[in-house]
């Protein structure tokens, strides 16, 4: 495109609200599928979901092989069973991971080879994916809309991203929050906090522009708003619905661009231990809004607000920094884990450092930053929740 002109693109209709997954065989059936592959995991088929959307599909087939973080292999896998079994549409019913793994397999399905050769900057897609209706469980990733799959190469270490256009995203987003009643609070915290992570990174990234400032703001405002009653009450389906909302608004300010240092360590360092993405991400966003609130003060302020913080007499950067430290409020309030709890060390610093600075996320990112700070904000991140 020209310098300058930018554009908004949003392929995916959404349907939405409590017992919306009635509707999902005739949504289905709308976009001309007649044998679907149900892609889930093991857990969401243990608590009956996924028999719940078998009963409103025609000749469908289960995948439900998924598991957190997916990688090449469990694509492949899902690919050559799509193959087998003479699928010719998909249906993603749960968190980002089966999410992702569906969108993965309508690449590969769509292009051919294998999904590590369209890593973002390799080779581009060029092709719709086969029909894909995405079905969310949890209020988190923004997956159902976002244009973007986060498959990881356990060879590398390392977690990557493909998409970065609509040829990727989901036909239709089937978003019913009563399929998130009684998800457990560990799991509301981290997902909630990742809805957040992509609204404040999206609003005050490099790329941001107007649609996906209003979204991120509204989503920031629903997080600070519905977040902590959700984790308290996991059947307060005022909170779910507020939060599902929340997460869908998320994946919108992502548009087709980036993020910025916060999914760049976590993206990163999610290849160096399995842990779930949410509780990573939300650990690091505190210390990354500290160190961005001087490269951007009043759009800092402003996630400050939509937080809640009373901001009155403070200058910019103080009310920035009050933002900065709300999200760490926030994140001690839901029991998000530490970073050793997680499975890090301080002494993989520098390793959680260069490999954080070499994810193209960090393009995006308000302030420029380098490999030493980088190793100062996981300090930083290290200290937090420490006694």
């Amino acid at each position: 495109m020209v310098n300058g002109v930018r554009a908004v693109e949003v392929p995916t209709r959404i349907v939405h609200g409590p017992g919306a997954i009635a509707e999902l065989g005739e949504l289905v059936r709308e976009l001309g599928v007649t044998r679907p592959l149900l892609v889930t995991d093991k857990g969401v088929e243990a608590v009956g979901l996924a028999a719940k959307a078998l009963e409103q599909l025609d000749n469908a087939v289960l995948f439900s092989d998924v598991y957190p973080n997916p990688d090449i292999e469990l694509v492949a896998r899902a690919t050559a069973f799509y193959r087998e079994q003479g699928c010719d549409g998909l249906v993603a019913l749960g968190g980002g991971s089966s999410m992702d793994t569906a969108k993965s397999v309508g690449v590969e399905m769509a292009h051919g080879g294998s999904i590590k050769e369209y890593e973002y900057d390799h080779t581009p897609l060029s092709r719709r994916i086969p029909p894909l209706v995405a079905v969310p469980t949890t209020a988190g990733t923004g997956s159902e809309v976002t244009l973007w799959a986060v498959i990881t190469d356990r060879e590398r270490k390392l977690k990557f991203n493909v998409g970065g256009t609509p040829l990727i995203g989901a036909h239709v987003a089937l978003v019913d929050p009563e399929l998130m009643l009684g998800l457990p609070a560990s799991v509301t915290a981290a997902t909630g906090m990742d809805a957040l992570s992509h609204a404040i990174e999206c609003f005050t990234c490099a790329y941001h522009q107007p649609f996906n400032d209003a979204v991120a703001l509204h989503a920031t405002e629903l997080v600070g708003t519905w977040l902590r009653a959700a984790v308290e009450d996991g059947s307060n389906l005022e909170a779910r619905t507020q939060m599902a909302h929340a997460a869908l608004l998320g994946g919108m300010a992502y548009g087709t661009e980036s993020a910025g240092a916060a999914h760049a360590m976590s993206q990163s360092a999610g290849g160096v231990h399995d842990c779930p993405h949410g509780a990573l991400t939300a650990r690091v966003l505190g210390p990354v809004c500290e160190f961005n609130a001087p490269a951007d003060p009043g759009r800092y302020a402003r996630i400050a607000r939509a937080l809640g913080v009373d901001t009155a007499g403070l200058d910019p950067l103080e009310a920035a920094l009050a933002g900065a430290r709300e999200v760490d409020r926030l994140t001690e309030d839901v029991g998000i884990p530490t970073l050793e709890e997680l499975g890090f060390s301080e002494d993989e610093i520098p390793l959680l450092a260069r490999i954080a600075f070499e994810d193209p996320q960090t393009i995006g990112n308000p302030r420029d930053v380098d490999r030493a700070a980088y190793e100062e904000i996981w300090q930083s991140a290290f200290a937090r929740g420490k006694p």
